[in-house]
């Protein structure tokens, strides 16, 4: 399956051109090692500390899985990745590019504004745990309507994508359903396809199966497992789906407090982990 570059996962609408935005990510650069790099960021939600002097980085292409208990500051990684939010301190860099900063005078940098953040965000898909289809257009235009209005994609190359991706989420045949016309499970293999339709280099994966009935979550993580095994899409994922955690990661990062506390191999983290947290959270899900 193609997996070029990406852009967004969402409509957006065209802005005017700020000042303050004026400069803009450079693209074509030569590809870095590190796609995602956390350096020592903070994330406070009031007096709240979620993430704290947070350090890690994935590389390309691989599968890295985050773990830990509710509230451990897991989904805000990704929310800040996609820019639901925004850093208190700290940097992120996305394919050498800052995300949460852009240049400023003296060649410091200042907090990014949204037109600045739209171009490393290209690179980004996401998966919710709801799935966010639009109720009013069936399952060909969900998937459509962002490569069409965000990437400028002919109509005719978007649908030829989608039916694609939807052959390879098993639903070639809902081409013309509606939202209310599918399962949860099918719901959601559509939310995957219509965030594969964007070419993301990354694709992040929020709790997919947790709004799914249990009898509807091995047939969407099997369709993911294929994805990991049969792409180069670097993937960053939250679950607490502990099978498909060892199946599909490269690194498995083990979170408490807003820290990552352990790190290594899933053979490592679910059969010898070293932190008696890990060991005690692992006794609790397992």
């Amino acid at each position: 399956m193609d997996t070029d570059p990406l852009q967004k996962t969402a409509l957006t609408e065209n802005q005017g051109t700020d000042p303050a935005d004026a400069a803009v990510p450079a693209s074509g650069a030569a590809p870095v090692s590190h796609l995602v790099e956390f350096d020592q960021v903070v994330k406070k939600f009031g007096d709240q500390v979620v993430l704290d002097h947070l350090d890690f980085t994935v590389e390309r292409g691989q599968h890295v899985t985050l773990i830990g208990p509710s509230g451990s500051g897991k989904t805000t990684i990704l929310r800040l990745l996609m820019t639901l939010e925004q850093v208190t301190s700290g940097t992120i860099t996305v394919d050498g590019t800052p995300l949460s900063h852009m240049p400023g005078p003296n060649g410091t940098l200042k907090p990014a504004t949204e037109k600045y953040q739209r171009e490393p965000r290209k690179k980004i898909g996401m998966v919710f745990q709801q799935f966010n289809l639009f109720p009013n257009m069936n399952v060909l235009r969900n998937i459509t309507e962002a490569p069409v209005n965000v990437l400028g994609m002919e109509r005719a190359e978007a649908e030829e994508r989608a039916r694609e991706l939807l052959d390879l989420v098993g639903l070639g045949d809902k081409v013309t359903a509606h939202p209310t016309q599918l399962s949860g499970g099918q719901q959601q293999r559509v939310a995957i396809a219509r965030a594969l339709a964007m070419r993301p280099e990354i694709l992040l994966l929020d709790e997919v199966t947790s709004a799914l009935d249990p009898e509807l979550v091995a047939g969407v993580l099997d369709v993911l497992r294929d994805i990991a095994r049969s792409t180069e899409i670097t993937m960053l994922c939250v679950t607490h789906e502990m099978s498909f955690a060892k199946d599909i990661s490269d690194r498995v990062l083990m979170f408490d407090a807003g820290r990552v506390i352990e790190s290594g191999p899933p053979e490592k983290i679910f059969g010898d982990p070293e932190h008696e947290r890990t060991r005690s959270f692992l006794g609790a899900v397992l």
